[in-house]
């Protein structure tokens, strides 16, 4: 869409339309048809919200001098799907499966920092076999999304070897996850007060067997692109952001490191078993899209060296916390013990319920702080409920960095912030 003159502007009859356009379209930059200079390359152009290099459903509108980006608006809401109200008028165990539906790339996680909400909420404690299993997966799941990412964004700036190298090794991933929990995609692998099922026999060994696998393919994607001319010369100094301003705009995750700023809930608020692992927090002081992308492929060897420690220390016990009045009993209690049975009515119908109040926990998810604040009034669900989604907080940031770029550099702008438009709009 080319807007040449202010009638262009008039002749937008939507109410929203006409609002975003005002924000990217000033008066010193309009120019009547009559007096129009031949020489003027002002173009309004739209990219998205159907485009293969937005990462789903965003809208980026751009005022474009040539090829140079004078202004961009980023316009969320295309996916937008009400999970926070919707999170008010089902019980907290009826919302899980949703999380799997925020970062679809990362749905383990998701998992995993809800109940940790919840349970924080509820004043829940779950086993150290739970705690181990957690911990496990949310290292497994943040490779598997950094595996998405660092492929996305190689495809986005021509490299489209590395897109199908790195799906080969998901894949590898989503076997383990599938005999797991049975599902590739959208686990719901977590439950208030634990997880769904134990280990099977043969997960423990399928993990061995990609860890010690993934380092040698890991190695072959940084032969493939950290050392490539054109690949560097595409990104560096690509979408820079100082680390002042990443702290001002409340970036978190890989966006935030990659300034410069060392910030992990996994070592500053630790959960889980991270306060019994060594770990570092990867950090890149360039802050454009080459380190952003250098810090997701430091942070998957570190999740490597986190799960060969967890593989050390694997601890016995049950899976789920035995606490009938917020966690449902096992099908074998239900179905010989009539205090079981009834327990598990209560849950099934009213659900589990926290104390009156207000909480928040958080989680270092694989693209930033992935937080849920929920307010309870003593019922089986959330009077209100907020999600902290590490994309939308992230996609602040795209209007600086695109501001004065090219229009080539859009598409590897988005890609170094990686945002997920699922939890984008919540």
């Amino acid at each position: 869409m080319n807007i040449n003159s202010t009638a262009t502007l008039e002749r937008v009859t939507d109410i929203r339309q006409r609002k975003i356009l005002s924000r990217i379209i000033d008066k010193d930059t309009m120019i009547s048809v009559e007096g129009r200079d031949p020489l003027d390359n002002t173009m309004i152009l739209n990219m998205g919200p159907q485009h293969p290099a937005t990462h789903g459903v965003l809208r980026v509108l751009l005022r474009l001098d040539g090829e140079t980006v004078e202004k961009c608006v980023p316009e969320l809401g295309y996916l937008h799907r009400g999970y926070e109200k919707l999170a008010e008028n089902i019980t907290y165990h009826e919302f899980l499966p949703h999380t799997d539906r925020l970062d679809y790339l990362s749905p383990l996680a998701n998992n995993v920092g809800y109940a940790l909400a919840v349970e924080h909420a509820a004043g829940i404690e779950i086993p150290r076999r739970a705690m181990w299993i957690r911990t496990m997966i949310a290292e497994l799941a943040r490779i598997s999304s950094h595996l998405m990412a660092m492929g996305a964004m190689a495809m986005d700036v021509g490299a489209v070897t590395m897109l199908l190298w790195t799906f080969r090794e998901r894949e590898k991933l989503y076997d383990i996850f599938e005999r797991m929990c049975g599902a590739r995609f959208t686990t719901s692998y977590t439950r208030v007060g634990g997880v769904a099922n134990d280990f099977p026999p043969e997960i423990i060994p399928m993990i061995r067997a990609f860890i010690e696998e993934f380092p040698k393919h890991l190695r072959d994607f940084e032969g493939l692109i950290n050392r490539n001319r054109i690949f560097i010369d595409r990104v560096s100094g690509v979408g820079y952001f100082s680390a002042e301003d990443a702290i001002r705009y409340g970036l978190t995750g890989p966006c935030l490191r990659g300034s410069g700023v060392a910030h992990d809930l996994r070592r500053d608020e630790p959960y889980l078993f991270y306060d019994e692992l060594d770990f570092d927090v990867i950090t890149y002081t360039g802050g454009d899209c080459l380190a952003r992308y250098m810090v997701r492929g430091d942070e998957m060897k570190e999740s490597l060296k986190i799960v060969r420690q967890l593989l050390e220390k694997i601890p016995d016990g049950p899976v789920m916390a035995n606490d009938a009045k917020h966690v449902m009993p096992g099908k074998t209690e239900i179905y010989t013990k009539m205090e079981e049975l009834i327990s598990d009515f209560m849950l099934i119908n009213y659900g589990t319920m926290p104390e009156p109040g207000e909480s928040y926990f958080a989680i270092e998810g694989s693209k930033g702080e992935l937080g849920f604040y929920i307010v309870a009034d003593g019922t089986g669900h959330a009077y209100r409920m907020k999600i902290k989604s590490p994309s939308f907080c992230n996609l602040q940031a795209l209007t600086p960095m695109c501001e004065g770029a090219m229009i080539s550099d859009v598409v590897a702008i988005i890609g170094a912030i990686d945002p997920v438009m699922g939890e984008a709009d919540k």
